[in-house]
């Protein structure tokens, strides 16, 4: 499968984005100016958020539609509301939202088990949300979830297991955090939590030293992802506005 340039663009804007904030936060001499600063600055997904955006008004949807730096919050069942990364709101329902993560090293344990976590809540919380009409008339929405994971020694080597009680799955035996977040985002689909999942490995770059990308598998591939994102897209603007068909 072909890589978008502009994924690979946007991939290394990512890691630019990091080292700029690592560097603003060392020259203000703030107190998480380390890899912590890189974590805290926020805004580094916004080249592959942006991607997203340009392909969604290719294909036609509204720019006004596609929010992406303000007013990201919407409703919950298990709480108020939430912020997500990227909304499509359309004619007073919601077409579709995508979180966007990252996880870069060293501490990829901790952060795994918070990903998941917030992950599976969150689809949750919106899908029951929907159930009780919060989104407006019409179809269910699109749920996209994109990860980016650092492709280091760490993500490749197998991780010990606990056991004290009862059998893990025997997937779990001696899987690395990359086959990990393989199956995080593989069974985030199947369980329909989210319609689609992107998994993107990248090596750590600069300005002048170009991140190598792969995916783990095609389904999970972000030309697979971004394609389903925009045939969604694309359906939610041939149906008929709800409104219309009111007295």
């Amino acid at each position: 499968m072909v890589t978008d340039p502009r994924f690979l663009i946007a991939v290394q804007a990512f890691w630019q984005s990091r080292t700029a904030q690592q560097q603003r936060q060392l020259t203000a001499g703030k107190a998480d100016a380390g890899l912590r600063g890189a974590v805290t600055g926020g805004g580094q997904m916004a080249a592959i958020e942006s991607l997203i955006r340009e392909l969604l008004v290719d294909a036609g949807v509204p720019p006004a539609d596609i929010i992406t730096h303000s007013r990201l919050e919407i409703p919950g069942y298990f709480r108020g509301e939430k912020k997500w990364d990227l909304l499509v709101i359309s004619r007073r329902r919601l077409v579709l939202a995508i979180e966007f993560k990252s996880q870069v090293g060293p501490s990829f344990g901790n952060n795994f088990n918070n990903r998941t976590e917030e992950a599976i809540g969150s689809a949750t919380d919106v899908w029951t949300a929907y159930r009780e009409g919060r989104f407006g008339a019409g179809p269910a929405p699109f749920l996209g979830y994109f990860f980016l994971l650092e492709d280091c020694p760490a993500v490749r080597r197998p991780v010990r297991w606990s056991e004290p009680h009862f059998p893990v799955e025997p997937t779990f035996r001696d899987a690395s955090y990359e086959h990990r977040y393989h199956l995080l985002c593989r069974r985030l689909v199947l369980e329909r939590l989210y319609n689609a999942a992107c998994l993107t490995l990248a090596t750590a770059a600069t300005a002048v030293t170009p991140t190598e990308v792969r995916h783990s598998s095609p389904d999970l591939a972000f030309a697979t992802f971004a394609s389903a994102v925009v045939a969604h897209a694309r359906t939610s603007l041939a149906l008929p506005d709800p409104a219309e068909g009111r007295s």
